[in-house]
């Protein structure tokens, strides 16, 4: 990869079709985008931020809905050359506070509901331009970037220019930018073309049904940029609605969801061989597909979904065969250019079947968290093995299989839960001794927090006042499912919470 073509709009953008009057993007509302569109909406976007002279390296930071022309602001960073920040939409006030504290972006996007307190936090903390942008092609960054040019030239980058930052938290409840570069992104993006088959115009074309959000890796990166960079149709919806997804599958072929999605499909009466007749590839990821799902979707449609396993630091890591046996219950085989080892707790390799720490290498790894080298440097072996956290083994055929986190990490409907985050959360509120939050089985979402809380002494505790209180505290996806106040949290001989015989009662 030469320094000049290390951008990774710009690979993007060579995969463009021939004909830019296609229609590259179809929406739920009946609007089409063309290839056309995509260039020169991102070419004005970009202009428009270079034209506020921002510092190399500057951090553009969005939290806004979903729509085409938020996707178009995140190609326009990378185009121009700085450094893309999305945020949750769900994410409250406090979150956003440190978000952007901690990343101290030059550019701060939101939409017009929020521009009020996201403005005061974003000025307080010293970014000079916060914009407005909706979802339904209206906002302040629109109105002025309508004034800008549509020619613009791709900035040059380098493979190791850091061009996003995804934030992630970690088991103290504090959240770590990953950064990521643009080749990472670019070397996964290819990878994953090839691996799972993507069809050219020429074959006969893919059509890919966008249904996930574009604030984190599935619905960003390995959504957006597997369509991209096969110049393939995407067909746009604001929102997971199953009615409207069965409605667009006879013109699709590639659909990738969450667990939840492919639950929620499964419930309505239209999903059929018919329906899914045209599809070539379901793919799943973000949280862990039960094997009732799984086999429930070869019954009903006929097509066995291919499940992969990734992070925020890595992007994707390991996916079942597209040619080839797809084994529920397991995430498939190593990618390309990826080496994954599982090992004890002194880093040595295990045989096969044995259950260890799962560690991973390659092109795809990120490359550290923002302003965290102490952090950075614990996360990777001397070796330059990342440790992700997870627990694993890979079985004699090597099909890797993720069976715990070592991190007590809840993934809830595909987002990721921090039970220390949520803890300390709690053990903030008055009359609270202590608590514990554990993630059980939810055959919607995956998995659901529990909170178990002990009071302090004299204090009367309501569970549904607390889960009240973190309702209006935090991002919906966060909140637990239920709250028990308990006299005591069982601990072991060294006084640890046993999170496992909690996980065993509520279950």
């Amino acid at each position: 990869m030469s320094e000049v073509s290390a951008n990774l709009y710009a690979h993007l953008r060579r995969a463009f079709p021939g004909d830019l009057e296609r229609c590259a993007i179809e929406t739920d509302a009946g609007q089409c985008y063309s290839w056309r569109d995509l260039d020169r909406g991102t070419a004005m976007l970009a202009n428009f931020l270079c034209s506020l002279e921002l510092p190399v390296g500057s951090r553009i930071a969005v939290q806004v809905e979903k729509s085409v022309e938020a996707l178009m602001l995140y190609l326009a960073t990378l185009r121009a050359g700085y450094v893309f920040l999305p945020l949750n939409t769900a994410y409250q006030s406090a979150e956003i506070d440190y978000f952007i504290g901690n990343a101290e972006p030059a550019v701060v996007v939101c939409s017009d509901q929020n521009f009020g307190w996201v403005s005061t936090l974003a000025f307080k903390a010293g970014t000079r331009h916060v914009f407005t942008l909706n979802d339904d092609r209206t906002g302040s960054l629109l109105a002025r970037a309508a004034h800008a040019s549509d020619q613009h030239a791709v900035a040059i980058k380098k493979p190791n220019d850091v061009a996003v930052i995804i934030y992630t938290s970690g088991t103290t409840g504090r959240s770590k930018g990953a950064m990521l570069t643009h080749g990472n992104m670019l070397s996964n993006a290819l990878v994953l073309k090839e691996y799972w088959g993507w069809r050219s115009p020429e074959q006969g074309g893919d059509v890919l049904i966008h249904a996930l959000p574009i604030f984190h890796v599935h619905g960003l990166f390995v959504a957006i940029h597997g369509a991209l960079i096969n110049g393939s149709k995407m067909i746009w919806l604001g929102k997971f609605d199953p009615k409207v997804v069965l409605k667009h599958m006879p013109q699709a072929t590639v659909f990738m969801g969450v667990p939840t999605l492919y639950v929620r499909l499964l419930a309505e009466p239209g999903l059929t061989r018919e329906v899914a007749q045209r599809m070539r590839l379901f793919v799943s990821g973000s949280a862990p597909l039960l094997l009732d799902t799984f086999a429930a979707w070869q019954e009903r449609t006929g097509h066995t979904i291919l499940e992969r396993y990734g992070m925020s630091e890595t992007i994707m890591l390991t996916s079942n065969p597209y040619r080839g046996e797809r084994r529920g219950g397991t995430v498939g085989f190593p990618l390309p250019g990826v080496t994954l080892r599982v090992v004890d707790g002194q880093g040595t390799e295990l045989a096969s079947g044995d259950i260890g720490d799962i560690q991973v290498k390659g092109p795809n790894v990120f490359a550290g968290y923002w302003r965290m080298p102490e952090k950075t440097a614990e996360e990777f072996t001397t070796d330059g093995f990342f440790k992700t956290g997870d627990v694993g083994r890979v079985d004699a055929e090597a099909y890797v299989t993720i069976v715990g986190r070592s991190k007590d990490l809840i993934i809830s409907g595909g987002y990721n839960v921090y039970p220390a985050e949520l803890e300390s959360f709690i053990n903030d509120l008055p009359g609270v001794a202590e608590s514990a939050v554990v993630g059980v089985p939810h055959a919607d979402f995956g998995e659901v927090g529990v909170a178990v809380v002990v009071p302090r002494p004299g204090a009367a505790l309501d569970s549904a006042q607390i889960l009240a209180v973190l309702k209006a505290g935090l991002a919906n996806y966060k909140v637990p499912k239920q709250c028990h106040v308990v006299a005591q949290l069982p601990r072991n001989a060294m006084g640890k919470v046993q999170k496992n015989l909690l996980r065993a009662q509520y279950s």
